[in-house]
């Protein structure tokens, strides 16, 4: 693959664009001020809720891709897919610990099998199958194949995380911006905006680390063909 990161001007200004967008919420959170019941520990809302956001976008993302590869059977879109898989796994884990931070002063304990922490626990278990199975199968359109099933049945992850807390009351608090009937943002308003920056900036850091790991797949795509070529041309000449 004869690409260049480097001259890639598209994934240059989509991470300049990153960056600025991610000093500015930083800038925010810092100023916003302290929450009369929980003090500095609200600013904690301004990474976990978007972390949170970046795992549903990403989780979703492989769904999709994996239903065009299974339509156009292109592989770009198979890559699009397992980029988007391990950046859900990845913002999962952080909106964990994130969550873990804040629970410990809170709730006065660090995990509890609430609805919303046991099914955000298990999508750990379902995308990390997901890629397990990736490695497991060495031929590359039937490990697409596969993986393209297994991406669309996990992204019902994403409702039934979001809607745990209602469906299944617990010590989880009810969602932070309702989406379903009235739209409704729970928490002060003045937050409003610091969490809008913060989410729009994690947005643009999931389409910049798309794009890069997606680039990354291509090339061991390739590097995997190459090394095939030469086992297949190894072969034919001992039996030649």
């Amino acid at each position: 693959m004869g690409f260049d990161m480097r001259q890639d001007q598209v994934t240059t200004g989509l991470g300049a664009a990153t960056l600025l967008a991610l000093g500015a919420a930083v800038a925010l959170g810092l100023s916003a001020p302290q929450d009369i019941n929980q003090g500095s520990l609200v600013r904690l809302m301004f990474v976990h809720v978007p972390t949170a956001w970046l795992s549903y976008l990403a989780y979703g993302g492989t769904g999709l891709f994996g239903l065009l590869y299974l339509i156009t059977r292109q592989r770009r879109f198979d890559r699009l897919a397992l980029s988007s898989a391990e950046i859900g796994v990845l913002f999962t884990v952080a909106t964990i610990v994130g969550g873990m931070l804040w629970a410990k002063p809170t709730w006065g304990v660090y995990w509890v099998w609430d609805a919303r922490l046991t099914t955000t626990a298990l999508s750990l278990v379902v995308y990390g199958g997901y890629l397990l199975i990736r490695s497991l199968i060495d031929d590359p359109e039937r490990r697409a194949r596969v993986a393209a099933v297994v991406g669309l049945v996990g992204t019902l992850y994403v409702p039934i995380n979001y809607m745990a807390v209602e469906w299944w009351r617990g010590v989880h608090q009810t969602q932070t911006l309702k989406l379903l009937g009235k739209i409704r943002f729970d928490a002060a308003p003045v937050y409003g905006w610091v969490l809008l920056a913060a989410t729009v900036a994690f947005t643009l850091l999931y389409f910049y680390l798309l794009r890069v790991r997606a680039i990354l797949a291509a090339r061991e795509e390739a590097r995997e063909e190459r090394e095939l070529m030469a086992d297949l041309n190894v072969g034919e000449a001992v039996r030649g």
